[in-house]
């Protein structure tokens, strides 16, 4: 990996898209310190030391949600809003047709994704806002206007950061901001067992198996982003004027985990949201409710986040790969799977592979959910830098290794890969 990144910095055009990458990150941490005026950020900063999904929010925010900074909410609303479009492409023809309108219809939906991202984020800020009322200097309904304002400026700043990554950078924009936040509190974490085990809170051996899931786990993240079942194709010989073509035979590889990171992101997303909307009405059965049995480190929690992980890689490898698209590709240059036949067959074989082969990997995207609470419950290590950060971490750098890799295969470098 260090290797690939090196031999792209020799290349000027890769440097300059890597070195804007970095400087949107740099521009990302440090609006994370730049405070939401009105706010008692001292007494937020011990509500959320003491646990709960307010910590997660803390590290996935990269810190600044304890500093209740402009980018508090961080990308959350966009990912929410991103979610809902494509639920709203499957289900309106409309909608439907126009993803299929090529460039110019992606540009639209993306545009229709901004709007959605504005709206929610305006619901979640003054959710947040109103409900952590008792933490700001005054209560008035002009400083609850101004904080929901605040917080919802930084999170279509953070949208738009995401988006010139996209265009100028290298990588996801959104997961490379998600990534940076999660990354920047790994030395906080460090800090946090080390002070547990000079108090006498924990041990050596609970601290050494801490560390070794945390490697189990990114070796088997390593392990399940990388495996593919490759399924053959072979392609006829056709003769065109004095020529021959085809005769070659090829495959087609369908991922063991075709979604990535995004089935977690997702339901990290959505499973927050109730519990932001609830905190509208704090003395209500539904915020009790949320607060009693789906706060982070539940089991409750736990079983729903592995269900919507499930659900989610489904759907978004149905959104991200069309079996009856690929069928028909190889249909149209005279290609077959041996022993299948051409047309409907074909995409039906892909489709059960495909359906048992993302089994495997949304159950273990589902096991990575589980493994923090089961950890936290059995050690008592309060540390929020669960499996889910390390699925999340480690998904991100190797997508972004991979892009880096692509940039250099098309200015065709022989080498560098080897």
């Amino acid at each position: 990996m260090f290797n690939t990144i090196r031999n792209a910095w020799k290349i000027p055009d890769l440097r300059f898209k890597m070195l804007f990458t970095l400087g949107m990150l740099i521009i990302y941490r440090l609006g994370s310190f730049i405070p939401v005026p009105g706010m008692n950020t001292d007494a937020l900063a011990q509500l959320i030391d003491s646990g709960g999904l307010l910590g997660f929010f803390d590290v996935i925010s990269g810190g600044a949600f304890k500093n209740f900074a402009v980018f508090a909410m961080n990308i959350t609303p966009y990912i929410n809003a991103t979610i809902i479009m494509q639920l709203l492409t499957i289900a309106i023809p409309s909608l439907e047709a126009l993803a299929k309108e090529g460039e110019d219809g992606r540009r639209k939906i993306a545009q229709y994704t901004r709007y959605g991202t504005v709206v929610l984020a305006l619901i979640q800020a003054l959710a947040l806002a109103y409900g952590l009322r008792g933490y700001l200097l005054r209560t008035d309904t002009a400083s609850i206007l101004l904080v929901a304002l605040s917080l919802t400026a930084g999170t279509a700043f953070l949208m738009w950061l995401g988006e010139q990554i996209n265009e100028r950078g290298i990588g996801n924009g959104i997961s490379l901001i998600i990534f940076a936040g999660i990354v920047s509190r790994i030395p906080l974490g460090v800090t946090k067992l080390i002070s547990l085990y000079k108090a006498k809170t924990t041990n050596l051996i609970e601290i050494v198996l801490f560390v070794v899931f945390a490697i189990l786990i990114i070796m088997g993240v390593v392990l399940i982003q990388e495996g593919q079942r490759r399924i053959p194709v072979q392609y006829a010989k056709r003769v065109v004027g004095r020529r021959m073509y085809g005769g070659q035979s090829t495959h087609i590889p369908l991922k063991v985990n075709q979604a990535g990171v995004i089935p977690v992101i997702f339901a990290m997303s959505l499973i927050a949201f109730p519990g932001q909307i609830a905190q509208f009405f704090p003395n209500s059965g539904a915020y009790r409710f949320f607060n009693t049995y789906f706060n982070w480190g539940t089991w409750g929690h736990g079983i729903l986040y592995a269900f919507l992980i499930i659900g989610f890689t489904y759907f978004y490898t149905a959104v991200t790969f069309n079996p009856i698209e690929v069928s028909n590709n190889i249909k149209k240059y005279g290609g077959f799977i041996p022993g299948i036949r051409p047309g409907k067959p074909t995409s039906d074989f892909i489709t059960k592979s495909l359906n048992r082969i993302t089994l495997v990997g949304a159950f273990f995207l589902a096991f990575i959910a589980i493994v923090p609470i089961f950890l936290m419950n059995f050690t008592g290590i309060k540390v929020y830098f669960g499996s889910t950060s390390l699925l999340i971490v480690v998904g991100v750098a190797m997508d972004f290794v991979k892009q880096i890799e692509a940039q250099m295969v098309m200015r065709n470098y022989q080498g560098f890969l080897k």
